[in-house]
């Protein structure tokens, strides 16, 4: 299978959202396709999100990955936080998430970062094996807190 990677446009929410969707859904949230094209279309609008998508040959959509610009303050560098990577069920063991993951690569070379971010369940073992194999490496340094300021 063919298989293709771009960065998305607006032209394109319709179908990543039906993947963000599914994204969502695999994170325990209610399906809503509505919130998911409203808050991609939203986050490309404001140029706030950079979304690559991969298709197959037959225009399918297979996945996508949501980077989101940042910078680090302690070594005064851009970096990008990967904040979504979500490969549809029927596309998984084919390198869609692997040629996702390189597409986000290219941009932090592509926009001189310092480099790649990334959180994911510490059950999602699939994903980890994945990020490990492209060169990530696991923070043992820093631990992760979240303030919820909603109830």
């Amino acid at each position: 299978m063919k298989i293709t990677v771009k960065r998305a446009t607006l032209d394109n929410v319709d179908e990543i959202a039906k993947l963000f969707d599914g994204y969502r859904v695999f994170y325990e949230q209610k399906s809503d396709i509505g919130l998911a094209k409203q808050f991609l279309a939203a986050r490309l609008n404001a140029e706030e999100s950079v979304i690559f998508y991969a298709t197959s040959e037959q225009g399918e959509y297979l996945g996508f990955t949501q980077l989101f610009p940042s910078f680090s303050s302690v070594s005064a560098e851009r970096m990008l936080i990967l904040n979504d990577l979500f490969v549809a069920k029927t596309a998984r063991g084919q390198g869609v998430g692997t040629m996702l993951m390189n597409a986000a690569k290219a941009l932090a070379l592509e926009t001189n970062a310092k480099g790649v971010t990334l959180s994911t369940a510490t059950d999602n073992h699939t994903a980890q094996s994945l990020y490990e194999t492209l060169g990530y490496e696991r923070d043992t340094e820093y631990y992760n807190y979240f303030l919820s300021t909603r109830k």
